[in-house]
């Protein structure tokens, strides 16, 4: 079962929570983003009613419609959590969702088009872009101070630009076959 369209993954299960069928959530980002969701997508479950949601650290723990056992729970154990990207509560200016940078132009240093974000992985230490381009497909660093998110006049996310300080052959340009 494929996350549908729309969606951004938030984190994984970790495992029960209590007796009750409480789920403990690993959070990709801030986990207050969980907090607010009145239903989460569940890979291998679709979509799922959230009954209830507690901050947890490192993460939150979430009371799902359906889940009422510790067993119900442990079968859900390293599966995906989604949320459907209108869902999302509105972040503050300079924070932006792994969606809202898919599809985005990636520009280089001199303002030309080199590529397009695909994806968005996070990699642990650092978010990596998925960026195609005109030599295929590769991953781009999102890290300053080589890469800055150039925002638009609604203050979210208009375009990837490639700073001066970018290594030479980031995304395979002048390298040859």
């Amino acid at each position: 079962m494929t996350a549908p369209a729309d969606t951004t993954r938030l984190g994984h299960f970790l495992g029960p929570h209590g007796v009750q069928g409480g789920v403990k959530v690993y959070v990709l980002g801030d986990p207050q983003q969980l907090l607010a969701l009145e239903r989460v997508w569940v890979e291998g479950r679709g979509w799922l009613r959230v009954r209830r949601a507690e901050a947890l650290a490192p993460g939150v723990a979430l009371q799902l419609a359906g889940i009422t056992s510790r067993e119900g729970a442990e079968e859900l154990r390293g599966a995906n959590v989604y949320a459907a990207d209108a869902d999302l509560p509105p972040l503050e200016a300079g924070r932006y969702y792994y969606h809202e940078l898919r599809g985005l132009p990636v520009q280089g240093a001199g303002g030309e088009q080199v590529g397009e974000v695909r994806d968005v992985v996070d990699a642990g230490h650092q978010d990596l872009l998925v960026v195609t381009h005109a030599g295929g497909e590769g991953f781009l660093p999102l890290q300053a101070p080589y890469v800055v998110v150039r925002t638009g006049e609604t203050g979210r996310p208009a375009a990837i630009a490639l700073t001066e300080d970018a290594p030479a052959g980031l995304l395979g340009e002048g390298v040859e076959e």
